[in-house]
Formats: structure tokens, sequence, C-alpha cells
């Protein structure tokens, strides 16, 4: 019985010691993916969603926002989606909040598309799969914080889709809080491939 628990115990150790790995190996993956900029053609530039405040995009969404503008105006793609749903603010979405910025900042409305219902990066990802494969469109253009890179391309290339990505300008950190980001997404990474959603 003794000789059976301490198997027992080897084998678990062993098992968690293999998944503490595997995560810090992923961690490692989007640390890189994190600092290149992949930016080719594609059919649509799409922006993840960041907090929005009474209808106006908090400055991490901005700086996407912004980062999205640029690339359209590099011909990059012929339109932009912008994606996420409500907060605690139930009358605005993060992708309406995007599409709305965007508009006033010059793009036709037709160049632009909202998916507004998602709560999570799986969510919105899936709901802009969703929306690329009824219009046709076979790549896009990621956008967002460097970190969040990773996983959501892994999630568009899971359905067929063609993805680069194209991380909004920032400061490159490598400090425990931007460590602790890559871990995060690691684990979040790790969960969505196992089937469970955060």
């Amino acid at each position: 019985m003794k000789r059976l628990l301490v198997f027992g115990a080897g084998a678990a150790a062993l098992a968690g010691g293999v998944l503490v790995w595997n995560v810090w190996d992923v961690a490692r993956e989007i640390r890189q993916q994190s600092m290149e900029d992949e930016v080719r053609p594609a059919d649509i530039i799409i922006v993840l969603g960041a907090a929005e405040y009474s209808g106006r995009p908090s400055p991490v969404l901005e700086a996407r926002l912004n980062h999205a503008l640029f690339l359209y105006h590099q011909n990059v793609a012929p339109r932009i989606l912008t994606t996420g749903g409500a907060g605690r603010d139930k009358t605005f979405t993060e992708g309406g909040v995007g599409r709305a910025y965007l508009t006033r900042h010059g793009i036709p409305e037709e160049a632009l598309i909202a998916e507004t219902e998602g709560s999570s990066t799986v969510e919105s990802t899936a709901a802009a799969a969703e929306i690329m494969r009824r219009m046709n469109l076979k790549s896009g253009v990621v956008v967002s914080d460097g970190y969040h890179i990773y996983r959501v391309k892994k999630m568009l290339e899971a359905e067929g889709i063609s993805v680069f990505g194209s991380p909004r300008p920032t400061e490159p950190k490598d400090d425990w809080p931007q460590r602790w980001r890559y871990l995060r997404q690691a684990i979040a990474y790790d969960l969505w491939r196992v089937g469970i959603a955060v």
C-alpha cells in the first residue's frame, strides 16, 4: 500500500511538473510573439476590445484603435472589425465604442464591422471568426496588446483563418507585471485547448 501511495504521489508530482513546464514554455512563446509585428495585407483588421467608459474608449482601447487606424491608412486591409460586448455599463459595448471612435476619425461606415456580444476573448474571437466566415474573409491582422496576440491568433487559426499579429505600440517592459501577463495568457491558452473558456 505504501508503495502505491509513493508511486501515486510521484506520478502526481511528475504530471504537475510537466504542466508547469508547459505553461512556462507557452509563456516564452507568448513573450516572443508580443514583440513581433507581422503586419501584411489581409482581408480585415481585427481590434480586440478593452474597457470603455460611458461611451469613451479607455486609454488601452484608444491605443489599439489608433494602431488600427494607422494600419488602415497604410492600406493593410479594406475593413476593420471591432470586438467586445458590454461591461458594467450596459448602455455601451466595447465593439460599438470602437466603431464609433473609428467613424469619428474618418473611417467610412461601410468599412467598419462591430462584434458587440462577446464577454470574453474566447467569445469575441469565436464571433469574429463567424463574421469572417459569413463574409468569406480568409485572413486578418489582429491588433491588441502584445501579450494578448498569441492566444487570439491560435484561436482564429483553429477556425481556419490566416492570422498575423500587430501589437499596439508600447514601451517594452520586462518586469514582473509583464511576465505575469505572459503566464496568465499561457494558462488561459492551455485551458482553452482542453475546452475551458476563460
